[in-house]
């Protein structure tokens, strides 16, 4: 007896259906241990194989950051968009483990960058800014990842960013062009760099346009999550009584404007390289001849 699924056709077992314990695939997936896969592959071990939780053991060697386990699988025909119980496939468990290489392989054999998100599920972009790795969140980034993709639990990309505190992962969301001032029920990123304490992320964040009177669910302000005579309550404070510069507000509307397509279209502008490093968020000119 055989039933169908979204990874094929399994045997039932025990009448639980296609779904099985962990296997031997699973564990020389997780531990890393190559041979003992490769082993098991060329013996015609099945690899899409799910437990109870739907995992397989391409999740297994994704979760654990074993690129040369996931070469394996993949090379050998892995499912590379199964989802477990919960909605997280192996590129979201690559993500949350930091795994540039698995991210990569995963990509390059087909893996959704925007997989439909559940109620039990981040998107990998999500858990790449969780994890706080910025070659990871780069790479999403450049994949396509949408920057407003809105997680039940953590609201866009760039509030869970600021609220791990992830100062290069915010700078990178916002450079791609992700909204300073998205809310989840009325918060916005700045209230998380505000109870972060993070004055350099609270400043990049205003430096972008964000709203230092925006007010949440329970009318508090950025400034009233900081604590008074602290630095972050001096910042916001000094921000609220000094609006930005009309040179700085107009940097923000061509961003603005320009949205996602902000860097690129800004790089082939016929401008000095002093204006382009300016619109462009860099620290310096990038030629002292362009003083």
């Amino acid at each position: 007896l055989q039933v169908e699924s979204s990874l094929g056709p399994y045997p039932c077992i025990c009448g639980l259906g296609f779904w099985a314990d962990r296997t031997a695939l699973h564990e020389a997936a997780s531990h890393g241990r190559v041979l003992q896969l490769k082993q098991l592959i060329e013996s015609g071990a099945s690899i899409n194989m799910v437990t109870v939780d739907n995992i397989t053991p391409l999740h297994e060697a994704c979760i654990q950051a074993h690129p040369m386990c996931t070469r394996l699988l993949l090379e050998a025909g892995a499912q590379v968009n199964v989802r477990t119980i919960h909605g997280s496939t192996p590129l979201c468990n690559a993500c949350a483990s930091g795994s540039l290489e698995c991210a990569k392989l995963l990509l390059e054999y087909g893996a959704k960058v925007n997989p439909s998100l559940t109620a039990l599920t981040a998107s990998p972009l999500h858990e790449a800014c969780i994890r706080g790795n910025v070659e990871v969140v780069r790479l999403m980034i450049a994949s396509g990842a949408q920057l407003e993709a809105y997680d039940v639990h953590f609201g866009p990309p760039l509030h869970i960013t600021c609220a791990k505190g992830h100062m290069d992962c915010v700078r990178e969301l916002l450079i791609a062009g992700a909204n300073v001032n998205s809310k989840k029920f009325h918060e916005t990123a700045l209230h998380h760099a505000a109870r972060a304490h993070m004055v350099d992320m609270i400043e990049l964040l205003v430096e972008f346009g964000a709203n230092v009177y925006a007010s949440d669910n329970l009318g508090r302000k950025p400034l009233d999550y900081t604590t008074p005579a602290s630095s972050s309550h001096a910042c916001l404070e000094f921000y609220e009584s000094n609006p930005l510069s009309l040179q700085q507000l107009c940097r923000i509307i061509v961003r603005k404007t320009l949205s996602t397509r902000a860097s690129e279209v800004i790089g082939q502008l016929n401008i000095s390289r002093r204006i382009h490093s300016f619109l462009q968020y860099c620290d310096h000119p990038s030629s002292p001849q362009d003083t």
